[in-house]
Formats: C-alpha cells, structure tokens, sequence
C-alpha cells in the first residue's frame, strides 16, 4: 500500500484523534496499532458508545497509551461524537490558552473561548493510516487559518488501488444536493492513478476521516444531532461553507477505509435514514431562491426510488422512503427554526465543489462514469478557486 512521503515533521500534540466505537473490537485491535504507529505525537482517543462486548478491556489491556471516553449509552454517529468531542475538549495540554479567533474577519465572531486542542480528526475505525497521513492535513489549516475542515484520499481498504466510496478523492454535490465524490460516482469506483494528488477546496469532507478545527466545530455545535448517522458530515461541511469557512481535500495524506460497517446499503434503515436526512440536508442548507425548484425535484424523484424499490419486490424499502417523508413532514418546525440559525445559504455558484447539474441524468442518461467526463465549465464555484486558492505545500 502506498504510504505519504516521510520527512521531518512537527509534534502533533495539539490534534486529538477520536476514534467512535460500539461494539468494534475485532476493527480495533486490526486497525488501532497503524493509527499509534503513524499519528506523530497526536493523542489517540477510542469514544466508546456504550459497546456490550470487550472493545473498552482490549483497549485497556493492549494499547494502554490510548485514551477512553466511556459514554453512557449508545448515542449513535452524531451524538456520540458531540458528547465525545465536548469531554476531549478539556482533556487536552492547551487547557487554559485562550485560542483567538481564526475565522474570515468578515465573520466578526467574537472567540474567547479555549480548548485543550486545536485540531480533533473524526476517525472512523475501520480506517488504516498510514506513514506521515496526520502532517499535510495539520500543515493545511496551520497555513489557512480560513479552513474549517479537510480529508485525505481515501482508498479502499479491500482493494487498495482503486478510490473508496465514503469520500474518495474529496466530496462534491449536484445541484440538486445529491453527493458523489472525485473519484466516485454512485457506486462506479475510479482507479488512484494520481489524478487527484492535489489540494483543493471541496463541498465536503469525509467522516471516515475528517481533520476539523476545533473553534469551528463547537461554534457550529457539531453534527447535526437528529441524523443520528449518514449525511451529517455534508451537513457539518455545507453549514461550514454556510458560515464562510472553507472545506478541503488534500491529495497528499492518504487512509485505507473497509466501510459499510455501520449498516449495509441494502438495509432499510439505512434506506430510512439516506432519505430523511437527504431532505433535511437540503432543506436547511440550499439558498431561498433556489429551495423550492430543489425540494420538488428531490421530493418527485424520492417517489421514483421507491416506485423502482417496489417494481425490485424491497419492500422495506419503499417503506423507509414512506417513513422517510413522514418524519420530514412531521418535524419541519424543527428544520425550519433550524434554517433560520444559519448566517445564510450560499448559492450554488458560490460553493466550490457543486455541479451546477443532475449527477442523476449525467449517469443514468448520458453515461458518465468518471468524474473527469463532467464538463468544468459546470462547476461554476470552482471559478472561485483561481480567483483566490493556491495549493498549500505538501
């Protein structure tokens, strides 16, 4: 597998990586040794989401140099990286430094606020780093104090030479706010053959493995509470651009990530949970303007998906779009008040990472399967990039 260039790097010790856990011994003692080995001094948190088999006693017994957060129950994705990440806070060696704002100026935030780290990474466990990953992600937000968030490429873990679905080579969004990935486009995976080796702004970050500043993280609150799990890191990172942060990829880390650990795609749950949240996602985040046109396509092609769930005898699944829509329905005051939180919904053209199009009808309808096919000049947010990015060193 391939491993990030060695050089001589800086201690580490003011990023926590926090690995959630619920009941992922076996993924713990096969990936924890790669992430002590290789994280340069950082400290190495397993968040344990109350697990009934022996993952918290392994910890203790074999990697005593990682950190516990025991919480009391299982709190799911989101919620148990909110409580885990507002214990981790104190527990770090800049407790007591006021840490000064880091924002656009434009944001006029008022941070007085401290914290025992600068820098948390969200680590999924099923996740194997490698030499050297931890370093271009902190030397990134140490050089663009204007950065929020950031991933590394992601590759399969089964299959190291092509690009693993949950982030790939950064994550991007259609017009329509489905996500797709460079490198990833429903379930056609691309080849690494260096293509993405570069740093870029993106719509979103991955949270199989996503390096976020802390000042960013709790001025937002976190993930979005009510996902529970699935779509709440494009969420974090659409509220993030939202908030005039800025999101990263950067080709020059790398991880090796198993997935779909948590639930299969073919469960209904998860079909629940990807068509809730889906609707949600949109809703408090896409600009007035554009909000109605968007949740009508969305609402209309959710009743296709079910329709063609239902013609494939998924029953459960056309169910879960049901419920999906329900629930939506039932909480939209909470959506609503939600929407009215946010600074402002930036327009597509604004965002870096959008296709001003439907990643639906340029796959199914036109055949593209790589990324590379979809036209530049229909990411008009990229035309940002130029005007104001340069690549960071590696």
């Amino acid at each position: 597998m391939a491993s990030n260039p060695p050089a001589a790097a800086p201690s580490c010790a003011d990023v926590a990586v926090v690995i959630l856990n619920w009941n992922g011994q076996a993924l713990l003692r096969q990936f924890l040794p790669s992430v002590l080995a290789h994280s340069e001094g950082a400290a190495v948190f397993v968040a344990d989401n109350a697990s009934t088999d022996d993952s918290v006693a392994l910890v203790r017994q074999e990697f005593p140099g990682v950190q516990i957060v025991q919480l009391a129950d299982n709190l799911g994705f989101c919620r148990g990286y909110n409580a885990a990440l507002d214990d981790v806070r104190w527990l770090g060696p800049l407790v007591g430094e006021t840490s000064p704002p880091r924002a656009p100026a434009e944001r006029g935030h008022d941070w007085t606020d401290t914290f025992g780290f600068r820098y948390y990474v969200l680590l999924n466990s099923d996740v194997e780093v490698t030499p050297g990953w931890l370093r271009p992600l902190r030397e990134l937000l140490e050089q663009r104090p204007e950065v929020a968030a950031c991933q590394p490429k992601i590759r399969a873990q089964a299959e190291p030479e092509l690009f693993e679905y949950a982030g790939a080579g950064g994550g991007y969004l259609d017009r329509l706010g489905y996500p797709f990935c460079r490198g990833r486009l429903f379930d056609t995976l691309e080849k690494d053959l260096g293509q993405y080796d570069d740093a870029r702004p993106v719509a979103w970050a991955t949270g199989a493995c996503m390096f976020v500043r802390a000042e960013a993280w709790h001025a937002l609150g976190g993930l979005e509470s009510t996902f529970f799990a699935h779509m709440e890191e494009i969420d974090l990172c659409w509220r993030l651009w939202n908030a005039d942060w800025e999101v990263w990829y950067h080709g020059g880390s790398t991880v090796y990530h198993v997935g779909g650990g948590t639930l299969h795609k073919s469960n209904p749950r998860k079909t629940y949970l990807n068509f809730r949240n889906g609707l949600a996602l949109v809703y408090k985040n896409v600009p007035s303007q554009e909000l109605f046109g968007v949740m009508a396509t969305r609402l209309g092609l959710d009743w296709v998906a079910a329709l063609r769930f239902l013609l494939q005898g998924n029953l459960g699944d056309a169910k879960a779009i049901v419920r999906a829509h329900r629930d939506f329905f039932r909480n939209r005051s909470y959506w609503q008040q939600k929407r009215q939180q946010a600074p402002r919904q930036r327009r597509t053209p604004e965002r870096p990472g959008v296709y001003n199009g439907s990643l639906v009808w340029a796959y199914f309808a036109k055949g593209i399967r790589a990324f590379s096919q979809l036209p530049p000049a229909d990411f008009p947010g990229d035309q940002w990039v130029a005007a104001h990015a340069k690549a960071p060193t590696h």
